[in-house]
């Protein structure tokens, strides 16, 4: 014997399978949004260089989307933990940029 205690595995619970699955359906959902807005962000910053314009931060742009963003925020979500998820992604878009024009 190995000395190790098996856990019992109890059954789900129909209501939180039921839960979990919608959870999963709009994890994929959220998950094509993020990436259909980083590829947006991408062409953004293509658009940015053809201009010629060499900065990839747009402080003034960022302040506005999070403002944006919390203004249509209702909850439950803590306006902070928005606002911190919201600057990983706009952090995120930034780098895909940046790696863009190393790229090219």
């Amino acid at each position: 014997m190995s000395g190790r205690r098996t856990i019992p595995v109890r059954p789900e619970l129909p209501e939180v399978a039921r839960l979990r699955r919608r959870i999963d359906a709009l994890d994929r959902r959220i998950v094509a949004l993020l990436n259909e807005r980083a590829e947006l962000g991408r062409q953004v910053g293509r658009a940015k260089q053809d201009a010629g314009r060499r900065a990839i931060r747009d402080l003034e742009r960022e302040r506005e989307v999070l403002v944006r963003v919390a203004l249509a925020n209702l909850g439950p979500l803590a306006q902070a933990d928005l606002l911190v998820i919201y600057r990983r992604l706009i952090a995120a878009t930034r780098a895909l940029e940046a790696r863009d024009r190393n790229d090219g």
